[in-house]
Parts: structure tokens; sequence; C-alpha cells
């Protein structure tokens, strides 16, 4: 999709969705691509069951959050609604009280679209969420809407999901095991918003961003940083920033491998420019080592990521600015990256002059 024909449809977005304040007060949380199935070994999001149900019912909902499903939650192009509905009951009781509190936001993905043809489906359905903060503007939404197959084509991708892959027992290939693909729709995405001079908070591609800046990116950026302190401390403090180093340089490897394309991996969308903190992405409820979210509290923006009983990656746990372990549970929450909005949008309105 050519970036102006995106635009379009991004004002247009921009321009219909639905409006709220945020108030210092209320806090949010954005989880997208939980992909829910039927509960067996096909279904994504079986084996962190305990720690998305635990994270909604004794933190978000205990603690007064708003919660913004941010699409693919259910996965129909694989799995049929009433599978869906009866393998995750106990998940759809924790999101009735959320919405009997007037505190669930559920919009719409490409894997669960169909929801628009149900009658029966319990919670309101929106395309886009915009969230106002001090006069400026966080749009919420999936990211499909940067592909243009999936707008003009997704009735034919359920099929040919539902009936060859499923009985062939085939992964669905999308966005998020492409990297191509996803480092176009992000890009896309990343424009648009610097365009507009406004933040965006998507799903989709199941990669975390936090201020535009990938995994690959912000491991990157902490050798840097690491290797800064190294010269100016002692023995001592040299052994532990090295292991520090050692762990990044591992991890980056181990990217590395992954990507078919390296410099795809990396999120840097502008080359020649600064890169502008307006495009933030919840990740998924289905890594091998838990999951991640966008949070918006107390006038601030953070990247977490919840783990279970074998905890995150090594270099999480170097990384983090903070973690949490959710009382009498083998369940923790790590803040991975944080940022004050006033500084975030400060940073979009100085920065982001407008680009082609």
């Amino acid at each position: 999709m050519k970036f102006k024909e995106f635009l379009l449809s991004f004002e247009r977005l921009l321009a219909e969705s639905p409006r709220e304040k945020l108030e210092a007060g209320v806090p949010y949380v954005f989880l997208s691509d939980l992909h829910l199935g039927d509960g067996s070994s096909r279904d994504d999001l079986a084996p962190n069951r305990g720690i998305v149900m635990n994270s909604l019912s004794r933190w978000y909902l205990d603690r007064g959050f708003v919660l913004v499903l941010n699409g693919d939650i259910e996965d129909l192009t694989k799995f049929k609604y009433k599978e869906i509905m009866n393998s995750w009951a106990g998940l759809y009781d924790i999101l009735d009280a959320f919405a009997a509190k007037g505190r669930l936001r559920r919009i719409l993905g490409n894997h669960d679209l169909d929801l628009l043809r149900r009658d029966d489906y319990p919670y309101d359905l929106l395309h886009s969420l915009a969230l106002e903060w001090k006069g400026k503007t966080l749009l919420a939404f999936h990211g499909h809407q940067a592909s243009r197959f999936f707008m003009n084509h997704d009735y034919l991708s359920e099929i040919i999901v539902r009936y060859l892959a499923k009985p062939l027992a085939i992964r669905n290939t999308s966005v998020s095991r492409d990297s191509t693909y996803r480092f176009k729709t992000e890009r896309l995405i990343y424009r648009a918003s610097r365009r507009f001079g406004i933040v965006s908070i998507t799903g989709h591609t199941h990669r975390p961003l936090f201020e535009s800046l990938s995994k690959y990116d912000s491991l990157r950026w902490a050798i840097e940083d690491a290797l800064r302190e190294y010269t100016r401390v002692d023995e001592a403090s040299r052994r532990v920033i090295a292991e520090k180093i050692a762990s990044y340089r591992h991890e980056i490897r181990r990217l590395r491998k992954r990507e078919i394309d390296l410099r795809l991996s990396r999120s840097l969308y502008e080359e020649r420019d600064l890169l502008i903190p307006s495009l933030f992405n919840s990740g998924c409820g289905t890594g091998k080592h838990g999951i991640t979210a966008i949070e918006i509290q107390g006038g601030g923006i953070s990247l977490v990521q919840w783990t279970g009983a074998k905890g995150p990656r090594d270099y999480v746990e170097r990384e983090s600015l903070r973690s949490e372990a959710l009382p009498n549970s083998p369940y923790s929450r790590y803040t991975l990256r944080s940022a004050p909005l006033d500084e975030v949008f400060a940073r979009v309105e100085l920065l982001g002059n407008r680009v082609d």
C-alpha cells in the first residue's frame, strides 16, 4: 500500500474515532493479539492462560484500570465462535467485570472481524479509540488497516485459513511472522502518525514497540549506555557491566538468527531524520516467555511484560526498570520502558516536522 493511499484511510480513522479524555487518576492497559482458541494445543494463548487470567483479575481489575483490548482477541479465522466462548468462559467472566464497571473498550482486528456479523457478542465493538491528553491525541487501533490485503480480502483470508490451514494443522501466516511486511506495516503507521502529530498504539505485528523503538534498537542503545558508564566506574562495577553487555549481545545474536533480513529487525524508519516517539505496540499475549502490554497511568506510558514460573529472558531481568511479583502466584510484572506523556508529546512536537 502506498503511503498517500494509507494516509487518506488513516485520516478518516482518526476523524471517526470515538474520543475520551485521559485523566491522571484513571489508568489504562492495552492488550492485543491474544488469539483465543478452543483450549487445545492449537490454541496460541493456552500456554499463557494463567498469566492472562491472573494479571487481569488480580492486578488490572483490582487497581481500577480501563482495559483496552486492541484487536485479534478471538481468533475466528481458525476457531468457531462457540468453541472460543466455551473454552475461555472464565476469561469472559473477568471481561464482564470490567464491562460492568464501564472499564472495557473492545477494538477489532483482522482475526476477529467476523464479530461484526454476529448479534450475540456481549461487548460494544470499535475500530479505534482516540484518547486525549492535554490537547494531544493517542490513537489506539489494531494496525491491520495498514495492510491492503486484510482490508480488501479479509473474507477470502478467513476461508483459506478455516478450510485449508485448519484441517492440515498449518499455522496461520500473517504479518507478525513476515519481517518484510511487518516492517512496511509499522513504517506506514509511523509516518502517518508523525504527519498528524499524534501517538499511535497498535498491535497486529506481535512486536512490542516503545517510542518507535524495537527490542533490537533498545538493546543497541542499552549497550551504548553501558559502554559509556563502563569507563567511569571502578573495577568491581566494570565486571557487572561487562556481564550485562554480554547478556545484551547474546540476545541481539538471537534476534539476528530469527530475522531473514537483519535490516528489517530494526525499527529505525527514518533514514536521515531523528526517530520520533509516535508509535507504540503492545506486542501480544502468545509469547514464549509471557505477555506484553502498554500501560498509561499517572501521566506516564510504559511497556510491561508479565511472566510465569520460568521467568523472562535473562536480558529482561537486567534491563527492566523494576519488577513486581503477584502475591501468592508464580507470575511477575516487569516494567521494561517508561516515559512521561508530556515528554513524549514534546518530542513529537519539537522533532516531528511533517514529512512526505
